[in-house]
């Protein structure tokens, strides 16, 4: 009886916690929360877009909106302008201030074909949801390819930024090379370090395998295959790297890097490097190699291999004096000696 009453007081004071969260007011925005939200406006059939995409040929004016929305009981007064876009080497999306131009690398200048004319600075009453049009003007000139860009909306030292992902028609070159592939560190720390470049006109999603090999002995490969958790832009340079915790511990290995991406990027290179224990750094190759020779020739010679009998009478033959009672036969077990 007495838990009985000691649940029945635990789900009644459940309740009325429960009750107080309900009815207590909504809890007011954090410091750092502007109170207002900027993203595409719906599209055709009020579907919900992340981001922009435009798609026209050189010389072109294309047109969208943007959407803003004040949660607050206070009027905002939110300005907006275009911006150059491009990733960080972790893959994060930034924007620097559109600078003309087209750029090879990181800025391309598509943020200073963004215009709001008249709309630039927008004031959205309390409770209300504005939608401001834009313009994207592509300049005649523009080579084909993708052009990253973005539209940001500020109001007191805070910003929000919009991708715009704008491909300019004509000829598109997937193409990408891997560069500087180095094996780096000891045992489980053991890594493989590779940049990637974009060497093409468009936007990669670079898919990776490896191949290990080794001088001597066996060797366990990295992982295999996965998608890089990268978009490498045009012109783009990204150093990565990728754990190898199965790497040996003495051999000399090789590995074979293997990119591949959409539309038919493709791109191979290797690189070696002994791995040595950390007492054996200071050795020499000469040494390294017949240190490896000798751990090489022991593993074969453990591994039990009998030595395959020379020319002479069978070991259970019977003498040439004739037959006579045969000796008792021993079966030998474990390793050979």
């Amino acid at each position: 009886m007495h838990v009985l009453h000691t649940l029945r007081r635990a789900a009644a004071v459940l309740l009325l916690a429960a009750a107080t969260l309900y009815a207590a007011p909504a809890r007011p925005a954090a410091a750092d929360e502007p109170g207002w939200t900027a993203e595409p406006a719906p599209g055709a059939a009020a579907t919900v877009r992340p981001y922009f995409y435009l798609a026209g040929a050189a010389g072109t004016v294309l047109e969208d909106r943007l959407a803003l929305a004040n949660t607050t009981d206070q009027e905002r007064t939110i300005t907006l302008r275009g911006a150059d876009a491009y990733n960080t080497a972790d893959g994060a999306f930034a924007v620097r201030p559109a600078a003309p131009g087209t750029g090879a690398g990181i800025a391309t200048g598509a943020g200073s074909w963004i215009s709001f004319g008249t709309a630039a600075t927008v004031k959205v009453p309390p409770r209300t949801r504005a939608v401001v049009p834009f313009t994207l003007t592509v300049p005649p000139a523009s080579p084909p390819g993708d052009h990253p860009a973005a539209v940001i909306a500020a109001e007191g030292g805070h910003e929000v930024g919009v991708r715009v992902h704008l491909r300019v028609g004509g000829p598109t070159l997937a193409a990408l090379t891997v560069e500087d592939v180095a094996v780096r560190g000891r045992g489980p720390a053991t890594v493989i370090a590779y940049t990637l470049v974009n060497r093409g006109n468009v936007a990669l999603a670079p898919e990776l395998r490896i191949r290990a090999e080794a001088l001597l002995g066996e060797v366990s490969d990295p992982p295999r295959g996965r998608t890089l958790p990268v978009e490498l832009l045009p012109g783009q340079r990204v150093e990565l790297t990728e754990p190898w915790p199965g790497a040996p511990a003495l051999a000399r290995v090789r590995v074979t890097l293997t990119v591949t991406a959409p539309g038919g990027a493709r791109a191979v290179a290797t690189g070696s490097r002994w791995l040595v224990p950390g007492g054996l750094a200071g050795w020499t190759g000469a040494g390294l190699l017949g240190l490896a020779a000798a751990t090489a020739a022991a593993r074969y010679l453990v591994r039990g291999r009998r030595p395959v009998p020379g020319p002479g009478p069978a070991p259970d033959a019977p003498p040439a004096g004739g037959p006579t009672t045969p000796a008792p036969h021993h079966e030998l077990t474990g390793a050979a000696r």
